[in-house]
C-alpha cells in the first residue's frame, strides 16, 4: 500500500510538473519569449495615456507592447518624456522586416474618449532595413577578395568621397571584385553582412543615420524613430472649449442680429399686407386691361383711335384717295397737251429749217435789214431835233497810266 501510495504521488508530481512547464511554455509563446524582438525609443510631450504594457500597432495589428515610459533627466532641455517600445516577429509575419529608416514613423494618436493613447508605428517604404540578423564583420579589402562564395556577401555601409558630402556606393550592394576595387579608393576596411545562411533570431545589426552603417548591435544603441504626436483628447476638448467661450458672444450677438432681422422682416411683411392692400385695385384695373387685350376685336385699336376719329380717317383716306385719280387724270391730260405743243413747236422748226434750205438769200435779207436799221439810228443820233436824247454824260476819266521803261534782265529790280 505505501508503495502504491508512493508511485501515486511521484505520478501526480509529474503530471503537476508537466502541466505547468506546458503553462510557462504556452505564456512565453504568447507574450512572444521565444520571438525576436526589436526595440525602438522615441521621444514625446507627455505621457498622458500612456503607460508599459500597452500594445504597439502597425496596420491595424498589435505588433509590440510599451516597454518603458519614463521622464527625460532634468538637464535635458529638448526632450520631456522617453518612451521605449518593442516590435516582434511573429510565426506569421515578421514585423520587424516592415520597418525600414525612410516612411517607417512613431504616431501618438488618442484611442478612446478617456484620455487613452496608442502608439502606432508606418511601414518603411525605402532606405535600409532598420535591424539586421545575420552577422556583421570588419575586413580588410584583401581579405574580401579572398570571401568564399563573394557574390554572397553584401556591402553594410555607405562609400563616400574624401569630401565626405557625396555618396559614391549605397548599402546592400552585393559584393565583386568591380565593386571592391572602387571601394579601395576610398577605404582599406569595409563592414560586410554574411547573407549566406539563413536569418537568425537575434539582432546583429543596427542602422546608424549619423554614420550611414550597419552598427554591431548591443542592447544599448537602439534606434530612434521619428515621431509624430497629436494632443491629447482632453488638451484638444480644452481648447474647444476655449474657443466656444471666446466664440460665444459673437453667437449670442449673432442671435441678438438674427431677432432684430426677424423683428424687421415681421414689420416689412405688415407694411407689404398694406401694400397689397393698396395696390388691390390697380390690380383689378390691370386685370381688367389685360381682359380687354385679349378681345379679338382689337380694344387697344379702339383704345388709341376712337370710334368717331376712325370714321373720319376713313371719309379723309377716301377724299384723298379720289383727289389722287383726279390728280392723275389731270397730270395725263396735260401730258397729252404737253406732247401736241412740243409737236407743234417741231412742226415750225421744221417749217423754218425747210424756209432756210430753200430760199438762201433770207439770211442776207436778215443781215440787210439788221445794218439798215443801224444807219437808221446812228442818224436820229446826229438829227438836231434828237441830239439832245442820245447825249452822253461826262464822268472823271481815270488817269492814264504811264509806259515804264524797259530795263534788261541783269539790271537790279527797284
Amino acid at each position: 500500500m505505501e508503495r502504491a501510495v508512493g508511485w501515486f504521488v511521484l505520478l501526480a508530481t509529474l503530471l503537476l510538473l508537466f502541466g505547468f512547464g506546458y503553462y510557462l511554455y504556452k505564456t512565453a509563446e504568447r507574450k512572444g519569449w521565444f520571438e525576436a524582438k526589436a526595440p525602438f525609443y522615441i521621444w514625446a510631450d507627455r505621457a498622458t495615456g500612456l503607460k508599459p504594457g500597452d500594445p504597439v500597432q502597425m496596420m491595424g495589428f498589435d505588433v509590440g507592447e510599451i516597454t518603458e515610459v519614463t521622464a527625460a533627466p532634468a538637464d535635458d532641455w529638448e526632450h520631456n518624456v522617453y518612451l521605449q517600445f518593442d516590435v516582434k516577429n511573429t510565426q506569421a509575419h515578421k514585423y520587424i522586416g516592415y520597418l525600414w529608416t525612410q516612411g517607417s514613423r512613431a504616431q501618438l494618436t488618442s484611442a478612446d474618449l478617456l484620455g487613452k493613447r496608442v502608439v502606432e508605428v508606418t511601414k518603411g517604404t525605402n532606405g535600409y532595413p532598420i535591424y539586421l540578423f545575420n552577422p556583421l564583420q570588419n575586413i580588410s579589402i584583401t581579405e574580401a577578395h579572398n570571401l568564399p562564395e563573394l557574390g554572397k556577401w553584401k556591402l553594410a555601409e555607405e562609400i563616400y568621397d574624401a569630401t565626405g558630402t557625396n555618396r559614391v556606393i549605397k548599402a546592400l550592394q552585393p559584393l565583386s571584385p568591380e565593386l571592391l576595387q572602387q571601394v579601395a579608393a576610398y577605404k582599406k576596411y569595409i563592414r560586410v553582412i554574411d547573407m549566406r545562411g539563413k536569418e537568425g533570431k537575434q539582432i546583429t545589426g543596427v542602422w546608424n543615420d549619423q554614420t550611414a552603417v550597419f552598427d554591431f548591435f548591443a542592447k544599448t544603441n537602439i534606434y530612434r524613430m521619428p515621431t509624430d504626436e497629436s494632443p491629447a483628447l482632453s488638451e484638444r476638448a480644452e481648447r474647444l472649449v476655449s474657443q466656444v467661450e471666446v466664440a460665444l458672444p459673437n453667437f449670442l450677438r449673432l442671435t441678438n442680429d438674427l431677432s432684430r432681422v426677424l423683428s424687421n422682416s415681421t414689420a416689412l411683411t405688415s407694411n407689404l399686407n398694406v401694400v397689397a392692400e393698396n395696390a388691390r385695385p390697380m390690380v383689378s384695373n390691370l386685370n381688367t386691361i389685360t381682359a380687354q387685350l385679349r378681345n379679338p376685336e382689337g380694344s387697344l385699336g379702339e383704345w388709341l383711335i376712337p370710334t368717331n376719329t376712325h370714321a373720319q380717317l376713313d371719309l379723309a383716306l377716301t377724299n384723298a384717295n379720289a383727289t389722287l385719280i383726279n390728280a392723275n387724270t389731270n397730270l395725263a391730260n396735260l401730258a397729252d397737251e404737253l406732247s401736241r405743243s412740243l409737236d407743234s413747236l417741231a412742226n415750225i422748226t421744221s417749217n423754218l429749217n425747210n424756209q432756210v434750205q430753200v430760199n438762201t438769200n433770207i439770211l442776207t435779207h436778215l443781215s440787210d435789214v439788221v445794218v439798215h436799221s443801224d444807219q437808221f439810228i446812228q442818224g436820229l443820233k446826229h438829227h438836231w431835233l434828237l441830239r439832245s436824247a442820245f447825249k452822253t454824260h461826262k464822268t472823271n476819266a481815270p488817269p492814264a497810266r504811264g509806259v515804264e521803261p524797259r530795263r534788261s534782265p541783269k539790271d537790279p529790280s527797284p
